[in-house]
Formats: structure tokens, C-alpha cells, sequence
């Protein structure tokens, strides 16, 4: 039963709003290269024994008209390896495409985490469990690490550099990085970050369409409750 301090079934329910003038994915614009700004969505779940699940949403744009939003549902589990101060998060996350079904797919996000200090390191290894974006024998691996630098005054420096590995017939990977600035003021989160990629013409996926990883930077403005 839900009381009035969230708690449902021995945990906590949480959201979070968000808009933000792209949605940049592993280096990609989700928005037909910022055609249109985006409204997100997180309803989440989560208990003490790091026990979590919710789903995500937004508004998306691809040359794909039937690719208009995505829904992801997810479930996972964080915690610590004892004493250690190293903290993991495992979590399976599908992408859900609804008018679009055949482009739906499944990954397994592993985080390992290091504090120190009021730095943190994140290092983040995420296989494919199906067919990435429903290509049929196309699977992915992105390699990643995400530093980040809290100042404990509500501002907050982070970044990711990374590579998405993609395998099959015809396909290729890429690299990808992002680093931007958070800021929280009264009871609103604000974030601008810069987003680039290593895909060019001769991209084997992307070579037509490289204006969606063109470097850009993006502003979101987000809400928590």
C-alpha cells in the first residue's frame, strides 16, 4: 500500500521531468539532428537492498516516421562489494518502440563505481541481449568511463568517453564522448553539455547520415520528485 511519503511495497517511488533542447544517445541525436526538443519522463521504484525498477519515456525523431517515442522499461540491482568503497549497478533496459516493434531491443547496462573523495570514476560495460535496434545478426558492446567531480555546492562536472562496438554484416562501430555541467537551484536541476562522436563519411551505418552526430551541445532543465 502507498503512504504519503511514497512508499509502496517496502520501497520508495521517485520521477523525474526533463526537457531539453536534444536527446544525444552514445554520441547520436535522437531528434533528427535537433529537430525537435524533447520531454522525458522517469517513474522509478527502489527499495533498501538496492533492489530497483521503473520505466523511461521521451519523444524521439528518425528518418523512420513510425519512430516517435520510446519507452523503456527496466529493472536492476546496485550496491557495494563489501568495505571496498566499489559499487556496482547491474540493470537490464529495453528499448520499446510502440508503432515500431521490429526496431525493439534489449541491453544489459554493468556499472563498477570508485569514490574518491568528491571525485567519482564509473566504468560501464553494456552488451546487447538481442538484435541492437532489431537488426537482425547486428550485436553491441559500448565500453565506457564516466568521470565526474562533485564541488558539494550543487554544481557538478562529468563526462563519459566511450565506444559503441557493433558487430554483423555491414556493420561498424564508433566512438563517442560527452562533458557538460550540472547545476541544482531552487528545486531544479540544470545541465549543459557538449556531445561529440568519431562518426564521419566514411562510417560504414552512418556515412549518409552523419549530421545526427555532428557535435553539438545541449541544455536540459529537469525536475524531481
Amino acid at each position: 500500500m502507498a503512504a504519503d511519503n511514497n512508499e509502496l511495497f517496502g520501497g520508495q517511488l521517485s520521477g523525474n521531468v526533463k526537457f531539453a533542447t536534444d536527446y544525444v544517445f552514445r554520441g547520436e541525436s535522437e531528434t533528427m539532428d535537433g529537430d525537435v526538443p524533447v520531454v522525458q519522463g522517469t517513474l522509478g521504484w527502489g527499495n533498501d537492498d538496492g533492489w530497483y525498477t521503473g520505466v523511461f519515456a521521451s519523444n524521439i525523431k528518425f528518418a523512420d516516421p513510425n519512430l516517435e517515442i520510446v519507452t523503456a522499461p527496466y529493472i536492476g540491482k546496485a550496491g557495494s562489494f563489501g568495505d571496498s568503497g566499489v559499487t556496482y549497478d547491474v540493470m537490464v533496459f529495453s528499448y520499446l518502440y510502440p508503432g515500431a516493434s521490429y526496431s525493439n531491443y534489449t541491453e544489459l547496462w554493468i556499472k563498477v563505481g570508485k569514490q574518491f573523495g568528491q571525485a567519482n570514476v564509473t566504468l560501464e560495460v553494456t552488451p546487447t541481449i538481442d538484435d541492437w535496434f532489431g537488426v537482425e545478426g547486428w550485436q553491441g558492446v559500448n565500453y565506457a568511463v564516466h568521470p565526474s567531480y562533485d564541488f558539494n555546492n550543487g554544481i557538478k562536472v562529468s563526462g563519459s568517453f566511450g565506444y559503441q562496438d557493433l558487430d554483423g554484416e555491414g556493420a561498424e562501430g564508433w566512438t563517442h564522448w560527452n562533458l557538460g555541467v550540472a547545476a541544482s537551484y531552487v528545486g531544479l536541476d540544470f545541465d549543459l553539455r557538449y556531445h561529440g562522436s568519431s562518426v564521419d563519411e566514411s562510417h560504414l551505418v552512418y556515412g549518409t547520415q552523419t549530421e545526427i552526430f555532428d557535435d553539438r551541445v545541449v541544455f536540459g532543465l529537469s525536475k524531481s520528485f
